[in-house]
């Protein structure tokens, strides 16, 4: 038999691997330094303009700072002196927390109500959204605050047509019983924000659950309390954050309405309005710059209390 020898060709070398995964990392890294160097100008003015000037502040309220002369370290003096010495400090948060505790819920149960019947069709529904968002846009303007204290002064609106009636009125914002009212109602008035916000929320909700429950013989009432409110809590805890928020740091308002002076008695003297005095007033930038951090951790801490609680009481879709 013979033997047959079969040529065996040797193998070629594999070709080398493309380089285009190279090509496309360079691409990467020359993409993330073009990103880096567009967004340099915002990681700049968050340094200079927002990071550098609250840990300035942080240094400050541990100082005895007049703006004239050296900071002079005197470490947790100022803090000690809030809660001990000054008693403006506590009548200030004492009103600063009464307009928040009664003019947030207000608004926010004003801006709901309107919502639920701008949400029943009527005509012409985007001219009455702008119409009553116009409260939010100019409510927080000196023009309207100046405009407020005109119409609940002595001589103002509202005593005139008080007078119609035969009653006579006093003077509203020069009255240390009636003066935070007033605000408190300017407060309730910039209801434009968040009823755009809880009418989006309604729009929301199916049609059909109360298409379900009016078969089941449920009335509007037991609609609004069974379906409306628990499939809206996320919209009203959003609103309650933000309104919480916004209503420790009003200043315009009482500045304007007071004269920059928290009066009558101190009625109107919103913690803003104190820290201000002190810091641009008396010249005691230290002792501002403490009560600001002290503003801080009071908003951050009612902020997350608001969301621990709001699992007890906000339905997100099938969950508590």
């Amino acid at each position: 038999m013979t033997e047959v020898s079969v040529a065996v060709k040797p193998r070629r070398a594999a070709p080398d691997a493309p380089r285009g995964g190279h090509r496309s990392t360079k691409r990467s890294r020359r993409e993330a330094r073009a990103a880096y160097l567009f967004l340099a100008p915002w990681f700049a003015g968050l340094l200079v303009i927002t990071v550098g000037p609250i840990l300035a502040s942080l240094y400050l309220s541990f100082t005895d700072y007049n703006l004239l002369e050296e900071a002079k370290w005197v470490g947790f003096d100022n803090y000690a002196k809030m809660f001990t010495q000054d008693p403006r400090f506590l009548n200030s948060l004492k009103v600063t927390t009464i307009y928040v505790v009664v003019s947030v819920p207000l608004q926010l149960a004003f801006a709901l109500a309107l919502a639920l019947v701008l949400d029943r069709g009527l005509r012409g529904l985007s001219i009455y959204r702008s119409i009553f968002y116009l409260p939010s846009l100019l409510g927080g303007s000196v023009a309207i605050a100046i405009l407020w204290r005109k119409v609940f002064g002595a001589d103002g609106l509202v005593n005139a047509v008080l007078a119609i009636f035969g009653i006579e009125g006093p003077g509203w914002v020069g009255d240390p019983d009636t003066a935070l009212s007033t605000l408190i109602l300017l407060h309730v008035w910039t209801f434009g924000a968040p009823m755009i916000i809880f009418l989006a929320g309604l729009r929301q909700i199916p049609s059909s659950y109360y298409e379900a429950a009016a078969v089941d013989g449920a009335g509007p009432l037991r609609q609004f309390r069974s379906i409306t409110v628990p499939l809206l809590t996320p919209i009203i805890f959003f609103n309650l954050v933000l309104e919480l928020i916004k209503s420790f740091q009003s200043f315009t308002q009482a500045f304007i309405v007071s004269g920059g002076r928290g009066g009558p008695a101190d009625s109107t003297l919103f913690y803003t309005l104190y820290l201000y005095l002190n810091g641009f007033k008396n010249y005691d930038m230290g002792y501002a710059a403490a009560m600001a951090w002290v503003l801080l951790l009071i908003i951050a801490g009612l902020t997350g209390v608001n969301f621990l609680a709001s699992k007890y009481w906000v339905f997100y879709g099938d969950t508590k």
